[in-house]
């Protein structure tokens, strides 16, 4: 009996050992999963709090962990609100990760802690005052919606929406005709696009190229390309995700994308650095990291720190009244063109009806004649995915070629489109715009084309 005591006894020291041993080995050298993790439950809660003023507890648990990664169920996340911190690890304190606030330009992942680094980018700027009331959106806030019951019923109906929808706007004519939203959002809540980022970041190149700053035949973009056949990459063929380099996009666990929005405080850098592995302009390869490269490039392109960090706001979103939108740039200070804009429903469906009237915004011109056409045209490396950060075929339809022209809309359809569900959808001919926004992993398979078409048909 002594000897099965004393075994007991010494089988749960060393169960206590291997436990204690186990919690050092996390805590001192966490693998770069759990590091992932944490980073992006600090970034996500801190960009909900702070930019669009949502309840942390409610994020960590909605946004965080319930569709994501079961090793996210066990984030814990702290926020100082006067410090503008959002601290996140397991069960705390394993692989700890920060987040820090900047006035202007959102919230950064700090993946080396220097809080203090990532601070100094921020972006002066008088916060613009609001809409005008009493005028009619998108110039004010006014909304007439229609009247419609058959444009009520497809709004309100909830496999047309999909679950964890958040947001519809449905603009037809310049005038937004109906908009929903879900339990705890509204007309003022900014949302985050995701990928719908990269159509934007692709027109703020367009207001550099109508200056003369930039050229899409630009080529030799990074000095350390120059040495190699990266030299042949043009501005164009990053447009069109046709650079040929290297980029892992897969999401499922430490991948290059992962790793560069959440293990690399300069993502460019990062991504600058990635090989070729295809023929330039040949190959089609969707990266997030040649979007944060075209961010890098632009901000380069003019050269003084503070004007570039304004520049997104005085160049873009002033003159289309986005007053609400955020977008967020790495620890360094490159805007993270791939990912992260926070906007209203609203400012998401001006920027929409602002590329169907082809870059023209009360009678000014923004982006160069012909270049939204420019954006729309087929990339000849693709045959879903056009010159500019947009889709020709809607969500899930890049597995099937041509299925969103058979879907009931109008061949002139183009996309925007972004993770777990946003999309913006433009149709000049019927001049349409619907946004759609939620929280919808692609697990659960919405896809917005049924609602799209019958709101064409609703509304023709």
């Amino acid at each position: 009996m002594r000897i099965v005591v004393k075994f007991i006894k010494w089988l749960l020291g060393l169960i206590v050992l291997a436990v204690a041993a186990l919690f050092a080995w996390l805590y001192l050298s966490p693998p770069e999963l759990i590091r992932v993790g944490s980073g992006y439950s600090a970034k996500i809660v801190c960009s909900n709090v702070f930019i669009a003023g949502r309840d942390p507890n409610e994020v960590l648990a909605v946004d965080v962990q319930a569709p994501g990664h079961p090793l996210l169920k066990l984030m814990k996340v702290s926020v100082d609100k006067e410090r503008g911190i959002v601290s996140a690890g397991l069960l705390w304190v394993l692989g700890k990760s920060i987040a820090v606030e900047r006035y202007g330009v959102g919230c950064a992942s700090v993946p080396d802690g220097d809080s203090g680094k990532a601070r100094q980018t921020s972006s002066r700027f008088v916060p613009p005052a609001a809409a005008p009331p009493d005028e009619l959106w998108p110039y004010g806030e006014r909304v007439d919606t229609s009247q419609n019951a058959e444009v009520s019923k497809i709004v309100d109906d909830a496999a047309m929406a999909g679950a964890g929808m958040r947001a519809i706007v449905v603009a037809k004519n310049g005038r937004i005709v109906a908009e929903r939203y879900g339990d705890g959002f509204s007309a003022k809540t900014p949302l985050l696009g995701w990928s719908m980022t990269k159509t934007v970041n692709a027109a703020i190149i367009g207001t550099l190229v109508k200056d003369g700053k930039l050229a899409i035949d630009n080529k030799g973009l990074f000095a350390p390309w120059k040495a190699d056949g990266r030299a042949a990459i043009s501005l164009a063929d990053m447009m069109a995700m046709s650079s040929g380099l290297e980029f892992n996009e897969d999401y499922g666990d430490v991948a290059d994308v992962t790793r560069m929005l959440y293990l690399e405080p300069d993502m460019a850098g990062f991504a600058e650095g990635k090989p070729l592995t295809g023929e330039v302009g040949k190959v089609f390869s969707y990266s997030s990291g040649t979007a944060v490269m075209l961010s890098r490039l632009w901000q380069n392109a003019i050269g003084d720190k503070a004007k570039a960090l304004a520049w997104p706001r005085t160049a873009l979103f002033e003159p289309l009244g986005m007053r609400s939108a955020v977008l967020e740039t790495d620890e360094q200070g490159t805007f993270v063109g791939s990912s992260y804009l926070y906007a209203t429903a609203r400012d998401w469906a001006r920027f929409g009806q602002f590329l169907l009237q082809n870059g023209v915004w009360n009678m000014t011109e923004i982006l160069p004649a012909g270049f939204v056409d420019w954006m729309r045209q087929p990339a000849p490396a693709s045959k879903v995915y056009a010159k500019g950060q947009l889709w020709i075929e809607g969500p899930g339809d890049e597995e099937s070629p041509g299925a969103g022209a058979t879907a009931g809309l109008p061949k002139d359809t183009y996309w925007m489109e972004g993770h777990d569900g946003q999309s913006v959808t433009i149709i000049p001919s019927e001049q349409l715009v619907v946004v759609r926004l939620g929280l919808t992993p692609a697990k659960l398979g919405y896809r917005p084309q049924a609602m799209v078409a019958a709101l064409v048909k609703a509304l023709h």
